[in-house]
């Protein structure tokens, strides 16, 4: 799978910003989530879904006493490991072997439906991505896109229904179309070319807008239609309940 090299990549890209730091306590646009907080809420993912891979009797077991207050506790309690960078080393690289063997076809336990490694993959790099732009705002970092933002907005393109749902809202029947510029040139495309409702954009702007890291109002991303239209504001690409977002700047 080419997206466990991309999530090898961006995972590295990380760690070159976080290994260097004497301080992991530097506040980050997460409310109450420090440098450690990010990169300890992305080893216990990372082990989380090494466990859905190794032993699913075991992750679906663990789903019992999933709440969710889960996520905070694990990053605040993964935050004061002495050996967290080690940590999250260890476990991103014994994933990416995990996933490289699953067999074709086979679907893997999650959180909510079941995904292929490929999705698991890919799911793994857009967190990677999105938290590790909290890392690089909360350190004044200018990350430059790569075409490895193809994953995030394949997340974001393919969760218009799951938005709207989360948000206790009908999910919509008419199709979007999206068409984003990617960063090394040429054009990224999902859903019917003669679909009414329509997002163009920058693709950077796109994923920090349904990685909810920047405010609709800041980015480069036009909705036409009444679905589009709808959708932006609520534009999620990560699980769980609708997050807070952004203020505007």
């Amino acid at each position: 799978m080419d997206v466990l090299h991309d999530l090898r990549v961006e995972s590295g890209e990380l760690d070159d910003l976080v290994a260097p730091l004497d301080d992991w306590s530097v506040p980050t646009p997460a409310e109450g989530w420090t440098i450690a907080h990010q990169v300890a809420h992305l080893a216990w993912t990372d082990r989380a879904s090494l466990l859905a891979v190794r032993d699913p009797d075991a992750f679906t077991a663990g789903l019992a006493g999933y709440d969710e207050r889960t996520v905070d506790r694990a990053a605040a309690e993964g935050a004061e490991r002495p050996d967290l960078l080690a940590h999250w080393r260890t476990g991103r690289d014994e994933l990416s072997a995990a996933l490289a063997e699953v067999p074709a076809g086979e679907k893997l336990v999650w959180f909510g439906p079941r995904m292929s490694a490929t999705s698991m993959a890919t799911a793994r790099l857009m967190e990677t991505w999105a938290h590790g732009q909290d890392v690089a705002d909360a350190l004044g970092v200018v990350r430059a896109p790569s075409d490895r933002l193809r994953h995030v907005a394949h997340i974001g393109a393919r969760t218009v229904a799951f938005a709207f749902l989360v948000n206790n809202l009908a999910p919509p029947t008419d199709p979007v179309r999206v068409e984003l510029a990617a960063p090394g040139g040429g054009v990224w495309t999902w859903g019917p070319e003669d679909a009414e409702n329509r997002v163009t954009g920058q693709a950077l702007d796109f994923c920090l807008l349904v990685t909810q890291r920047r405010h609709r109002d800041d980015l480069d991303v036009t909705a036409v239609g009444p679905v589009a239209r709808e959708w932006l504001p609520i534009a999620q690409a990560f699980a769980g309940p609708p997050g807070g977002g952004r203020a505007r700047s």
